[in-house]
């Protein structure tokens, strides 16, 4: 078979390949690259040295069976025999689902998530969203410290493991989703400095260096890391990549990466014949983001909207600090602002920031499916100092107000794994570093970044200690005692109401009409004839619908229709859904 590399500074590149070595030639062709030919099948272990360097992993290694550092492997990826028929299933209508392979399970492998499936299912959900696979040192870790973009971690299972859950969600009908790392790689285990400028110190990012999108010998980089995006759609059937953090992605380029990404997907959708999308998460509060490239955006399909979360959580729990400083001032009017409008900092001033941020929507062009809605994710759960859930403080009510508002908002919904049941686990920040010094300076940093609002050392987990990862995980024994039973059976109520009421899935931003009342802790919004009311207070509240005649389709707690006047009696920490009768 055919080996390459791009190594545009090597003088001399040498395939290690089992016992074997043999120099690469120059390809003619393309300016930096080494091809040459070996014997070598499915398993085969390889590496490229440069120059008199240490032999190295494949840049565009499909497997690390000893972890970032050892040789690749070679796979063959016609050899995987795909059972389920499957034609795709796209982001409009979607209800998606956060899992980390290594916490959704006591096992933490891919085979062991794939026997919980049916669970997924039964919930309704519609796509699986899989935090990052590549491998990284150690066993157990969130994954954002990434290597091989063309991998799978081997603990989790590797490429054959990955390709059987996908396979199995596919047989249930549910699409897959991988989070995808391009803005930073490592830093242990990250070789690929020594291959060419994958890196620039042009731009800086928060780990340093930025990635080389638009300095010298970024057209290699780019077609790098696009190239990986479409082997994880192509290889193992995925329907979708969400992309961690884009505003770290520093590109001047005229034709910017993700327009570039975004139009290399569709290809590939195309191709294929099934739909194939990204989202972003992006903190740049930019419509362009997800404004199609025919219209002179950038062409991601979706992002997360962190607006809404924060709106959402300072009126369920009163937090201020941090980022949730401007949207605690005035929870329910900011809650107001992003059911109707997308963002809430659109061209406001941003206390956190120290500036003005963002830009608005034009309600008209950008529909509401090409922005998530969530209450808990990996990151607003496990950045805080213990990795608390909603669950650890608020009553069961309002966890079921929350998924109300989610569950019914014009945005494609987001759950985060264990949310559906109000699992009882924390999600901590967890790593297992291999570098001794790194390892130390990542507890130091967790510890030092805390201590400065206020924690003492002892009550932030040591990420390292494997004891964090352990309460971490899933308790699956949870779901069937109350109260979460309680709380699962209405996240099914509100996903199934979704599914069959199509006012719930029109992503028109204009006809979502929003009242409340911030004294009195009620909100209550309309989409099309149905109504969503969730009162967060501990007493009843009057809430004026405007309607006399109603039929209640679903209800935390027991409620009768609006009186003559139009005017809802609402229990405390209840909600209900309506139709006009």
């Amino acid at each position: 078979m055919q080996f390459e590399v791009w190594a545009p500074q090597a003088t001399r590149v040498t395939l290690h390949c089992d016992e074997a070595t043999r120099a690469l030639e120059r390809d003619p062709e393309r300016a930096g690259w080494w091809t040459g030919d070996a014997e070598a099948g499915d398993g085969t272990r390889y590496g490229f040295a440069l120059d008199d360097g240490p032999v190295l992993p494949d840049p565009c290694s499909r497997r690390q069976p000893d972890g970032p550092d050892g040789l690749s492997a070679v796979v063959d990826h016609g050899r995987y025999a795909w059972r389920a028929a499957w034609s795709g299933r796209g982001l409009p209508g979607a209800v998606l689902y956060e899992l980390h392979v290594g916490t959704f399970t006591r096992e933490g492998t891919l085979d062991a998530a794939a026997e919980r499936l049916g669970h997924l299912a039964e919930l309704g959900v519609t796509h699986v969203e899989l935090m990052p696979l590549c491998p990284f040192p150690g066993r157990h870790g969130w994954g954002y410290e990434g290597v091989s973009l063309w991998a799978v971690h081997e603990p989790y299972g590797g490429p054959e493991a990955l390709k059987r859950f996908v396979d199995r969600a596919h047989e249930l009908g549910l699409g897959v989703v991988l989070d995808v790392v391009h803005n930073h790689l490592g830093p242990s285990g990250n070789h690929l400095p020594a291959f060419g400028p994958y890196f620039t110190e042009t731009h800086h990012t928060p780990w340093g260096a930025a990635v080389n999108l638009d300095a010298p010998g970024s057209d290699e980089v780019r077609a790098y890391l696009i190239g990986s995006a479409l082997a994880w759609l192509r290889d193992y059937r995925l329907d979708g990549l969400r992309l961690d953090a884009v505003h770290a992605l520093r590109d001047t380029r005229a034709t910017h990466f993700l327009e570039e990404l975004s139009a290399a997907v569709d290809a590939l959708g195309a191709d294929v014949g099934r739909p194939l999308f990204l989202i972003a998460e992006s903190d740049l509060g930019d419509p362009r983001v997800i404004t199609p490239r025919a219209e002179h955006g950038l062409g991601v399909h979706a992002q997360w909207n962190d607006d809404f979360h924060h709106a959402l959580h300072t009126a369920l729990t009163g937090e201020s600090q941090g980022y949730y400083e401007d949207f605690a001032r005035a929870p329910f009017a900011a809650l107001t602002k992003t059911l109707t409008g997308g963002f809430f900092h659109d061209g406001t001033y941003s206390t956190f920031r120290g500036r003005r941020h963002g830009r608005p929507l034009d309600r008209t062009r950008v529909s509401a499916h090409r922005l998530l809605g969530y209450a808990q994710t990996h990151d607003q759960v496990g950045n805080r100092a213990q990795g608390d859930r909603l669950s650890a403080s608020l009553s069961p009510g309002l966890l079921a107000c929350a998924a109300a508002v989610v569950l019914t908002a014009p945005f494609t919904p987001m759950l985060f794994m264990g949310e559906e049941w109000a699992a009882g686990t924390p999600w901590q920040f967890f790593t297992d570093h291999t570098d001794p010094e790194l390892a130390e300076a990542v507890r130091r940093g967790r510890r030092r970044e805390f201590a400065a609002h206020g924690w003492a050392e002892e009550d932030v987990p040591d990420p390292q200690d494997p004891a964090t990862r352990e309460r971490s995980c899933l308790d699956w024994s949870e779901p069937v005692r109350d109260p979460h039973a309680r709380v699962l059976a209405w996240y099914r109520k509100l996903i199934a109401l979704r599914r069959d009421e199509p006012d719930l899935s029109d992503p028109d931003l204009e006809d979502v009409k929003v009242a409340h009342d911030e004294d009195a802790g009620w909100l209550a919004f309309r989409r099309g004839d149905v109504r969503v009311a969730v009162n967060l207070a501990k007493e009843t509240a009057r809430i004026p619908l405007g309607i006399r005649h109603a039929r209640v389709l679903a209800a935390w707690e027991p409620v009768g229709p609006p009186d003559e006047e139009g005017v809802l009696s609402l229990p405390g920490e209840s909600c209900v859904v309506l139709t006009q009768a």
